[in-house]
Order: structure tokens, then sequence, then C-alpha cells
């Protein structure tokens, strides 16, 4: 069982930037994807970004596109989402997501479904103030 722990947020201006960190443990990291999603108050939980077990394909919500990037780094057992260019509309709780088969590559059109993780962290609040 992998055991996920979300830091980094925070409350911001509206054009500012986060980063947020996510530090992985309990399994071999750099052979499973990982993702973040987010919920904002009496709203669903959306999907954010993904990037896979080798690092070469990634995928994002078409509302962080262009601002936000999603990184890792194997030899830290961590995944990055960097933030630029907040919005108000950007505050909600985010999770960090670990999928749960290894050396798995999603197909586009699946890219945003959080079936394929297993694994969640406790959430980390993001707010950006206008």
């Amino acid at each position: 069982q992998v055991q996920l722990v979300e830091s980094g947020g925070g409350l911001v201006q509206a054009g500012g930037s986060l980063r947020l960190s996510c530090a992985a443990s309990g399994r071999t990291f750099s052979n499973y994807g990982m993702g973040w999603f987010r919920q904002a108050p009496g709203k669903e939980r959306e999907f954010v970004a993904r990037i896979s077990w080798n690092r070469f394909t990634t995928y994002y919500s078409d509302p962080v596109k262009g601002r936000f990037t999603i990184s890792r780094d194997n030899a830290k057992n961590t995944v990055y989402l960097q933030m630029n260019s907040l919005k108000p509309e950007d505050t909600a709780v985010y999770y960090c997501a670990a999928e749960s088969n290894p050396f798995y590559i999603s197909g586009r059109r699946s890219s945003k479904s959080a079936a394929d993780f297993g694994s969640w962290g406790q959430g980390t609040q993001v707010t950006v103030s206008s």
C-alpha cells in the first residue's frame, strides 16, 4: 500500500503561483503513474493532471492547460504540480493520487478518469483570492 502526503497549499492572490508536492512511500515510486485531482466546495472531484511512470506522457484538464505543470522526481519519490497564473476558480482541495497498475500508459480518451488511481493523499487546500 502506498502512502501519499501532499504539501505546498495555501492562500495566494489571483495571478500568483504555488507548487504542490506529493511525497510517496511504500512501493517503487518510479513504476507508477501519478496524478492530481481537485474538489471545490459543493462540486465533484475533478481531474487536474497526470504523468506516466516514465514521465513521457502527461495530460491536463482544459481549465489548467498552459498554466499548470506536472512533474516528478523519481529519486525523491515526489510528484509536483506547479501552478501559475492562479485564478479564484482554482480554489479547491488538491489531492495527489497514485495509479494502481505499474508501467501503465493511459490513452487520451480515458486520461481524466479516476478509476486508474487506487491510492489517494489527504489533500491540501489551495485558496486563490481575487
